[in-house]
């Protein structure tokens, strides 16, 4: 189950049906497995600033992070992956950068956040490829073939 928590001051901006979606069909088709939960927080330039500040030593804004979790719901006994912060005001620049809606960044931002919670890592030139290629694989079940994909997410 993908669990989307929206800043009360972008409620009327954000579709969470969209990122439960994007979410969704990422786990399908990265994962093993897609009885996996997490959650997908989209919030403001601010509260991911001090996250990137207090995980990775980084004071700026970024556009996504992920926390990995190896967890497991004791209630339902389902694997918890991990949390997904989306900075909604970067997601805003990028769609404009990139000459897309900035729902479609939402998604491309959520399936990023996904598969860094999968374990799949941009860092080398061999593990981008493939991270790209799944990505480019989700976004075409979405129905978003040919969406411009930055070469730079994080």
């Amino acid at each position: 189950m993908i669990f989307v928590e929206i800043d009360s001051k972008l409620t009327e901006l954000v579709q969470t049906s969209m990122i439960e979606k994007a979410g969704q069909t990422a786990l399908k088709i990265a994962s093993k497995t897609s009885d996996e939960d997490l959650t997908v927080e989209v919030t403001d330039d601010s509260h991911l600033r001090k996250l990137n500040m207090q995980f990775r030593s980084i004071d700026s804004t970024t556009d996504v992070l992920s926390f990995p979790s190896d967890e497991t719901d004791p209630d339902t006994g389902r694997p918890y992956l991990g949390d997904i912060a989306i900075s909604f005001p970067q997601a805003l620049k990028q769609s404009l950068q990139a000459g897309h809606s900035v729902e479609i960044e939402l998604q491309l931002l959520t399936i990023h956040g996904v598969l860094h919670l999968l374990g799949y890592d941009h860092a080398e030139k061999i593990t981008k490829a493939h991270m790209w290629k799944l990505q480019e694989a989700v976004l075409n079940d979405l129905g978003l073939k040919g969406i411009n994909i930055p070469e730079e997410s994080d």
